[in-house]
Formats: C-alpha cells, structure tokens, sequence
C-alpha cells in the first residue's frame, strides 16, 4: 500500500513516518498541503492521511482542490484532524467522500487498525 502523509507538525509527521517504516508501507510524507496536494495529483497513492489544521493552506482547502483536480482520489483521504468537530461537519466531511475520520491524539493500536483495515480494502 502507498501511502501520502501530509502534516505541518514535524514530530507528529516523524512518529507517523517510523510508525509506516516499521511497518513495511510505501510512503511519502510532507509537511506543506500545496505540495501534498501536486503529489495527489500527479501520484497514484492508495491512501492519504491528511492532517486538517495546517497554516496558510489547510487540509479543507487540500480536500476542495483535490475534490476540483482529481475527483476519484477524495475517497482515499483519512482526515487526521485535533480539531472538535460537530456531528454535522464530519458529516459535511463524508459527503464530501473522504473514507474516515481519525481524531488527534491517535493512538499506535487505531492507527495500525486504520491501515490494516485499509490494507483490506485494496485486496
């Protein structure tokens, strides 16, 4: 499975990156969501975990531009998000077609079970 990680925060981003390392996943990971998104859109990834509070640029802005770009990637999205969000707009947020909501801090144990499940998905 390959996998694009895109995350403002350098430690959470470097726990992510041994996290998939360790775990014998493809990946790239990086830090600026314009650039995250070029890699969406001119790689094929079969997940993205997408960190939603980012400055300047931020994974809702990621998620439109994806969705206006190349519509059949939104659905591989993970949003990764600290941020307390109402029923409603996760909601907003899987209409949109991202896969799931994983909230912040994640654990080891929720995080390997996302990607195990995803793993799943592409066999």
């Amino acid at each position: 499975m390959k996998i694009l990680h895109v995350e403002d925060t350098p430690e959470i981003s470097q726990i992510f990156a041994d996290i998939l390392e360790t775990t014998g996943y493809e990946f790239d990971s990086i830090s600026d969501g314009r650039a995250g998104l070029e890699l969406a859109v001119n790689k094929d990834y079969d997940l993205i975990l997408l960190d939603m509070c980012m400055p300047k640029y931020s994974g809702a802005d990621f998620l439109l531009d994806l969705k206006h770009r190349r519509p059949s990637e939104i659905c591989k999205v993970v949003v990764v998000t600290a941020l307390e969000m109402s029923h409603s707009q996760e909601q907003e947020l899987i209409k949109l077609g991202i896969r799931s909501i994983l909230k912040k801090p994640i654990s080891l144990q929720s995080l390997l079970a996302q990607l195990e499940q995803e793993s799943k998905l592409l066999t």
